[in-house]
């Protein structure tokens, strides 16, 4: 049985998702024992880790892993749901496709054909290595690797961005 703190946050990250064109997983159940996670976490360390994650207890060292993590985008392109699977692409929520283990991108070499660097390898913006897009229908600018999935304003498609720098 969840919390009444659990379910107030899960409302609140439905609504959060939502509103930024992400889906959390169908399954309430499920989301509710992470929302837990979150929240045994926040008490712990003083913000929300990935409860299927190690967090080292050092914000600045967890930066990457505070949900939503670094890593949704790129595992909902390549697997359709996030690794701990609280967020899920479309296919996924409808039951188009089945939720499969994504492997962990933290501090590993990436999976073949991945999109994301391990943590450390990460290039920095001002060594010009990280794109800029540009959402070709309201123009909000990001610098990321990849342009995100949905764009924050307009809720464009991630194939509606362009790279500006």
């Amino acid at each position: 049985m969840s919390s009444s703190e659990a379910k107030k946050l899960y409302e609140k990250l439905k609504n959060e998702a939502e509103a930024g064109g992400y889906l959390l997983n169908p399954d309430t159940e499920f989301v509710l024992d992470l929302m837990e996670g979150l929240i045994t976490n926040a008490g712990r360390y003083g913000y929300m880790a990935c409860p299927c994650r190690l967090a080292d207890g050092v914000r600045e060292k967890d930066l990457d892993i505070i949900c939503p993590c670094d890593y949704r985008d790129p595992d909902l392109g390549e697997f359709g749901t996030c690794y701990c699977a609280l967020y899920v692409s479309a296919q996924v929520a409808t039951g188009k496709k089945k939720i499969k283990p994504v492997p962990e991108r933290r501090g590993a070499e990436p999976a073949p054909g991945s999109q994301v660097k391990p943590r450390e390898n990460k290039a920095t913006f001002f060594e010009g290595s990280i794109p800029v897009w540009r959402c070709k229908v309201c123009g909000y600018l990001c610098a990321r690797p990849e342009p995100p999935l949905k764009c924050p304003i307009c809720k464009a498609d991630k194939d509606r961005f362009e790279k500006f720098a």
